[in-house]
């Protein structure tokens, strides 16, 4: 009888242990996030989040600013996605017009520089760090073809770059549409179409990349890339023989973090956010941006420029998402001819 009962008793411990890791099981939510973050940055941030908020797993969809836009733009109707994190502002700023967006404050918002701060209530989008372009010029080469640093916008177009200049497809790449929309906003729209037509001329590709035209001038491949900050300061850390200007009224762009209307995870998309915005969150991309949002976080990288903040162009996030299909159109009509075939 001591047998049986002891028997059941097991039997019942052993069931109950099975039910309560499968309650913990059912615990579990999966979250969809869509992203055009760096690939380096996904592990470190989901792990930390992760254990921060234990019963949310991240599940990420990662692609290129312009890949993510089109996607999520044709998923309107049926939206997949639970959360965009890390997107151009200007992307999320279209998502918004569009009314795809489930507006929320965050907590320790307050927290975040105004600028990287949607202006509305609740908040639509929220920064985390901001990027912005860079001439990069490989002095070796320069020297071998007897050429000058350019260190101004109007110097690309000078005669002697000819062929020498490698920049990102804007449909495909934030950093290429940053610079197009910051020369359309700083020159005006007939002296900025004239600029990329004189531009053209020079232009030996276009890249479906943003990294990949500061990666051919650290390379010796081109003269010079037309590219992100961050990934020049890390090219010329690494010791390619390569120099970087920031002109006047530079390109640049916010990443932010939106919650997704429809989403069927609301609670734990909130709690995503929040921590996005942390201090925690902030350290961990000031290992990969200098441009951070969080007020407490400073990044100073090693042989990044000088002076960048005084630089950066007025931008108009709210114009560039809503004119991002008509500038696209009009770009890919004159110069697409040279953007590199699409794998």
């Amino acid at each position: 009888m001591k047998r049986r009962t002891m028997l059941l008793q097991v039997g019942a411990a052993v069931t109950g242990l099975a039910l309560a890791t499968a309650g913990t099981a059912a615990a579990q939510t999966k979250l969809t996030v869509y992203t055009a973050l760096e690939n380096e940055q996904l592990k470190p941030l989901k792990e930390a989040f992760e254990k921060a908020t234990p019963g949310v797993e991240i599940v990420w969809v990662r692609d290129s600013t312009g890949v993510i836009t089109a996607r999520l733009l044709a998923e309107k109707d049926n939206p997949k996605a639970d959360v965009v994190w890390g997107v151009s502002v200007s992307s999320v700023a279209l998502f918004d017009q569009q009314g795809m967006l489930a507006g929320y404050t965050p907590k320790g918002a307050n927290m975040l520089k105004p600028a990287f701060v949607d202006s509305k209530n609740p908040k639509m989008w929220t920064g985390i760090d901001a990027y912005a372009s860079v001439i990069v010029f490989n002095s070796k080469e320069g020297e071998a073809k007897k050429v000058k640093q350019p260190k101004e916008w109007a110097d690309l177009t000078k005669p002697e770059y000819k062929g020498m200049i490698v920049m990102p497809n804007p449909a495909s790449s934030g950093t290429g549409y940053l610079m197009v929309s910051a020369w359309l906003q700083a020159m005006g729209e007939k002296a900025g179409w004239e600029f990329m037509d004189k531009l053209h001329q020079n232009v030996a590709n276009y890249t479906h990349s943003g990294s990949a035209p500061c990666v051919l001038a650290a390379r010796g491949e081109r003269v010079i890339g037309l590219c992100l900050d961050m990934r020049a300061a890390s090219e010329k850390t690494k010791g390619a023989p390569i120099e970087i200007a920031v002109p006047a009224k530079n390109g640049w762009e916010i990443e932010a973090t939106a919650i997704v209307k429809g989403s069927k995870n609301m609670d734990a998309a909130k709690k995503l956010v929040d921590w996005t915005v942390s201090k925690q969150a902030a350290e961990i991309y000031a290992k990969t941006y200098a441009l951070v949002a969080h007020k407490e976080v400073k990044a100073e990288p090693k042989n990044y420029p000088a002076g960048m903040e005084a630089k950066l162009v007025k931008n108009d996030f709210g114009w560039m998402g809503k004119e991002r299909g008509r500038i696209l159109a009009e770009w890919a009509k004159r110069y697409d001819s040279k953007s590199d075939p699409k794998k």
